[in-house]
């Protein structure tokens, strides 16, 4: 096949898949207010380059709107006005993205340890002109002491235990965890209860948010972090990183476009 009937094939599967995709529901518009034409694009990439990329699976098309993208839009309304958030194994941009078209005052920091996906969250950040949004390449252990954040988020990365094990240590002090964990929430949250103590969290619950908005409301595990975030290991940790000028004053949730680090 020539490139012009490559190209053509492209393009069909393309608009295949925005066919799949379902109408954004009107609750959307309300969700996202003046970005709902943004969210309309990301839900588009999501289809079709993120599909292509192995970021989507093709039998999620259909339902990206009320399992994905409003899924993770409805976490905004746990956080505070102009706080910071990093998202932990960003994958396709869950639930970060949502979160920073919802709420242009909260700073973003996508952080995503591939290659391949952090290329296809900088190219989205750029085409959707997402300026409170940042991508770094990298894992949350290589973070402590280099970002200091008011909320870590994380979707389908890992147990709460190990998550906690690599989120809570990204935390300022008192700030908060959002794990969106569905119906297995009270089970794993039961089995963390240690791990969370040790990790220096002093409060934890399963909210349920986006009642009355959404079809079926999303669960989220709320850990909250008290003076040392982390623990004692996080906490010397960032002391030696201050100490060592690695990264110098721990930065804040990412502003002003993408970067990728190599």
């Amino acid at each position: 096949m020539d490139r012009d009937g490559v190209a053509a094939k492209d393009d069909a599967a393309e608009a295949g898949a925005v066919a799949d995709l379902a109408p954004a529901p009107a609750v959307a518009a309300e969700i996202f207010g003046d970005r709902f034409p943004v969210a309309e694009r990301y839900t588009e990439l999501l289809a079709t380059a993120g599909v292509q990329r192995g970021l989507i699976g093709p039998r999620e098309v259909p339902r990206l709107w009320d399992r994905h993208v409003l899924n993770c839009a409805v976490l905004a309304e746990l956080l505070p006005a102009g706080a910071t958030l990093c998202d932990v194994g960003s994958g396709a941009g869950l639930p970060g993205i949502p979160v920073a078209m919802a709420r242009p005052d909260v700073s973003v920091t996508l952080l995503e340890p591939l290659l391949r996906r952090t290329t296809f969250l900088e190219e989205v950040v750029r085409l959707l002109g997402l300026e409170n949004v940042t991508v770094v390449r990298g894992r949350a252990e290589e973070m402590v002491g280099k970002l200091a954040v008011d909320v870590v988020t994380a979707r389908a990365v890992a147990p709460l235990d190990r998550l906690a094990g690599w989120g809570m240590p990204l935390l300022r002090p008192y700030g908060q965890m959002l794990a969106l964990k569905g119906d297995t929430a009270e089970q794993e949250l039961e089995e963390s209860r240690s791990a969370l103590t040790k990790l220096g969290a002093v409060g934890w619950s399963v909210l349920a948010v986006g009642e009355g908005t959404l079809e079926t409301s999303t669960r989220v595990v709320r850990v909250e972090a008290g003076e040392s975030p982390g623990g004692v290991k996080a906490a010397t940790r960032r002391a030696k990183a201050a100490r060592a000028g690695r990264g110098g004053r721990p930065a804040e949730g990412g502003r002003g476009g993408a970067r990728r680090r190599r």
